[in-house]
């Protein structure tokens, strides 16, 4: 499952030329539609190879970013937005007028304003629904009341201190990373054009690190992300998990059909399976566990996951 982030921004901030430079698309500036653009960016990690070369693996799949690029920051564009896992927000400074922090505090009061629509629109059906006496509705009418008092009085959904209703997809209580598009920060203009171009060319361009690799580091550093592998002779690949998730979680990001036949879990860090060169190496030097649905997966994992097909 890819990881998905929504790129939000003011107009003219270069949020559409960022998304360009991060999927390689080419979608068209400053053009309007009431869907976003949606492009996949693969997720560099060297270890990959690592990985593919020992196991014989015949291709290599990285982890990817699901980015979505709304067309405006009104509620309805911003409601596309409210399953992904963190928002990108684009800031100006390339411009003579440029005000970076202005511009985000502009940018969370238009997220803040799209939740209180949200709120209301709910409040709108439970109320409505709640006539039949069920109690539980009647319950969720009285939380959704003190939840829109708490955003009228300014504050986000990160901030309430009370159960939030499990049917809201809130957009305030997401990661908002900061990507200024210009002088110290990500030139998106410049990362675009180069996406064009191999990366061995692309890398003599620059001063520092791609555009992708920047935001990946932000959105690890955001969503405690880490990156475990599964590998054969067919495929070697590399997925983004949450720190703290379990060997479950990991199976289920590959397929529901592992998670719900689980029986355990093979697992060798990466740097044995390269110093030993094969997994049978591992294994005679007692270097590969099995453990159950419960462990807790480490960045650089290697995972080979057991289960019991379904009939």
């Amino acid at each position: 499952m890819a990881l998905e982030v929504g790129i939000v921004g003011l107009p003219g901030s270069g949020k559409t030329t960022l998304f360009n430079a991060l999927t390689g698309a080419h979608a068209a500036v400053g053009a309007y539609s009431e869907k976003p653009n949606v492009g996949i960016a693969p997720i560099t990690d060297d270890r990959l190879d690592g990985v593919a070369r020992v196991e014989g693996s015949a291709r290599r799949t990285p982890a990817t970013i699901r980015a979505s690029d709304t067309h405006g920051t009104g509620a309805a564009m911003l409601g596309n937005l409210r399953r992904v896992d963190a928002l990108l927000g684009v800031l100006d400074t390339f411009s003579a007028a440029a005000d970076p922090g202005a511009d985000l505090e502009t940018l969370r009061l238009e997220l803040l304003v799209a939740d209180r629509d949200h709120v209301e629109k709910r409040l709108d059906t439970v109320r409505r629904q709640a006539k039949s006496g069920e109690p539980a509705l009647r319950e969720e009418v009285a939380e959704l009341e003190r939840l829109l008092a708490h955003l009228e009085a300014g504050e986000s959904m990160s901030s309430y201190d009370r159960l939030l209703p499990p049917e809201l997809e809130p957009l305030t209580s997401k990661p908002l990373v900061a990507v200024e598009n210009g002088p110290g920060g990500i030139d998106a203009k410049l990362e675009a054009e180069l996406a064009e171009l191999p990366d061995d060319e692309a890398a003599e361009y620059r001063d520092g690190a791609s555009a992708l690799d920047e935001v990946v580091r932000r959105l690890r550093d955001a969503l405690g992300l880490i990156t475990f592998f599964t590998a054969n002779e067919r495929e070697a690949r590399a997925w983004t998990l949450r720190y703290g998730a379990t060997a479950l979680d990991a199976a289920a990001s590959i397929h529901t059909d592992l998670a719900q036949g689980f029986v355990r879990c093979e697992v060798i860090r990466f740097d044995d399976l390269v110093e030993q060169g094969s997994r049978a190496a591992v294994a005679r030097h007692g270097l590969q566990r099995l453990e159950g649905k419960t462990y807790v997966v480490q960045d650089g994992d290697v995972l080979n996951v057991r289960f019991t097909p379904s009939r």
